[in-house]
């Protein structure tokens, strides 16, 4: 049974990756307290894998309704600019003291910023469940569009935040851990919550599995996919606010740059299936750990960086191969199941 268990092979890949650093990689379990802040490699590594994981949180739940979306990325420059846009920072005197104070209040900045986040998913979410689109089709247009439009609030311009408190979200700690952590916790949380302790989990599965059936067994299926997509652009939004705190700037060209495909890969690693119906809320977090861990490695042992993204098309090549039907068929009979001997 616990080798049957959905999330036994990604927790086996991050196992092995894990026992790789330890050989390869000296004091990589070491941690030490500095300040109140524990340091060390596994706290960089879930630091850094945070945006990733509210990435992947969303489009778990757009992957499970047979859908995609690839506008990840850009929603997370437009979040981030429009935060970095509206807060900036000023320098003032205080007392004899330099001081920076921000041009908006800073809850108005980052309701602007998941505002703008909440948009995108609804134009999203629009396309795919009002006009029926293909999902690629219909975010591929957010995500050429959308960072395109960062760029041009930007003016193609690296726009730097001097802003203290805003700073916290992204580089901050709490009770001894980076403050992005208790963020993704929450956001994890909340959305199990909702999926477990509602009928929302089983209505997402529903129309992964045969949207027709779910449409006419009373599922409202075009609200729901809607709110998935907003969803998903919402989750995204605050993964670019975390990422423009932590860089205290706003880089339209580079912010978020091929999330989306990280993020996908991270669900299906987890053992979410791209067919539609089965996901996995925990293997969506473990898938992101995972690339966040090999990223980590890569760099760590001295290989360049390509090598990063040359493993990456390899694991996305198995995945895809693995989740293929024809493959599972060749694989039942090239390794026909035993049968079960009956009890004497």
């Amino acid at each position: 049974m616990l080798v049957q268990h959905s999330l036994f092979r990604p927790l086996a890949a991050l196992a092995i990756l894990l026992l790789i650093d330890l050989f390869m990689i000296p004091g990589f379990f070491h941690l030490e307290l500095k300040d109140g802040h524990l340091y060390g490699a596994l706290i960089d590594i879930a630091n850094r894998a945070a945006p990733l994981i509210l990435a992947a949180i969303g489009m778990t739940l757009v992957i499970a309704t047979r859908g995609i979306d690839i506008s990840v990325g850009a929603t997370v420059a437009i979040s981030g600019t429009v935060a970095a846009m509206l807060i900036g920072g000023t320098m003032v005197m205080q007392n004899g003291t330099p001081a920076y104070v921000a041009n908006t209040p800073m809850w108005l900045a980052l309701a602007a910023a998941m505002g703008a986040a909440l948009v995108c998913g609804a134009w999203n979410g629009a396309l795919v469940a009002g006009l029926g689109l293909q999902p690629i089709v219909a975010t591929l247009i957010l995500m050429v569009a959308g960072r395109g439009l960062a760029q041009l609030l930007t003016d193609g311009q690296i726009i730097t935040v001097y802003y203290q408190p805003f700073f916290f979200i992204g580089s901050g700690y709490l009770l001894g851990l980076p403050f992005s952590l208790f963020i993704v916790a929450a956001v994890f949380i909340v959305t199990a919550l909702m999926l477990r302790r509602t009928a929302l989990g089983l209505f997402i599965q529903s129309v992964g599995i045969n949207p027709v059936a779910a449409r006419l067994a009373g599922i409202r299926t075009a609200v729901l996919i809607f709110l998935v997509y907003v969803f998903c652009s919402a989750c995204a939004g605050v993964a670019g606010l975390m990422i423009t705190s932590n860089i205290k700037s706003a880089d339209a060209n580079n912010a978020g740059l091929l999330l989306e495909l990280d993020a996908i890969l991270a669900v299906t690693l987890g053992g979410t299936s791209l067919a539609g119906g089965k996901f996995s809320l925990a293997g969506s977090v473990v898938g992101a750990l995972i690339i966040q861990t090999l990223t980590y490695t890569i760099y760590s042992i001295g290989l360049p960086p390509e090598v990063n993204m040359v493993v990456k098309s390899v694991v996305v090549f198995l995945v895809c191969v693995s989740q293929s039907p024809e493959f599972k068929n060749m694989w039942r009979r090239a390794f026909p199941a035993r049968p079960k001997g009956n009890a004497s």
